[in-house]
């Protein structure tokens, strides 16, 4: 049986695990957003940056990627995850059910944020939210490259969010007035 794995983040562009298949999938009851305040991989806790999670909402979905993990790799790939993901406690792991593109439903590990979670932070506006990804750096690099590779790896596969197509454009702006460009 194949363990699947839901990815809407960073997940997409480097998922950190061998994946044998990615299917286009979607995750009823929960929308992307750059709703958790990123201390450790994209901020620090002097400069938190943003980074995505799914927040559950009623009537919306996001549609991301199932990653099909290679055979015999499942434990491992688990641990990683968990390490990857779990840094904080803002991630909470679970498994839902998405539909894959050709309508079949399948249970993927899937990381949605702690509403209860000190590092949740709802409602900012999308002004906000660029202003903090446009200066904020963290130990795996700039909140910049984040958005900016999630953007691009959704475009490649199809998938728009017009949320994240904003902010890019807005954070390139910001980002070229702090460079003096």
């Amino acid at each position: 049986m194949t363990m699947w794995v839901f990815g809407y983040g960073s997940l997409l562009w480097n998922p950190g695990f061998k994946v044998t298949r990615r299917v286009v999938a979607t995750l009823p009851g929960y929308h992307r957003s750059f709703c958790m305040r990123s201390i450790h991989h994209r901020g620090t806790a002097e400069v938190p940056g943003l980074v995505l999670a799914l927040d559950a909402a009623p009537d919306v979905s996001c549609i991301g990627m199932a990653l099909a993990v290679a055979p015999g790799q499942e434990a491992q790939t688990l641990e990683y995850l968990r390490a990857r993901e779990l840094i904080s406690s803002a991630y909470l792991e679970r498994v839902l059910t998405i539909t894959l593109e050709d309508g079949t439903e399948v249970g993927a590990v899937t990381y949605v944020i702690d509403p209860t979670h000190e590092q949740y932070c709802k409602d900012l506006s999308l002004e906000d939210q660029a202003h903090i990804i446009a200066r904020a750096v963290g130990e795996m690099g700039p909140n910049t490259e984040y958005l900016y590779n999630t953007a691009d790896h959704l475009a490649e596969v199809g998938l728009h969010d017009p949320d994240l197509d904003w902010l890019t454009q807005r954070v390139r702006g910001l980002a070229g007035q702090t460079l003096g460009v």
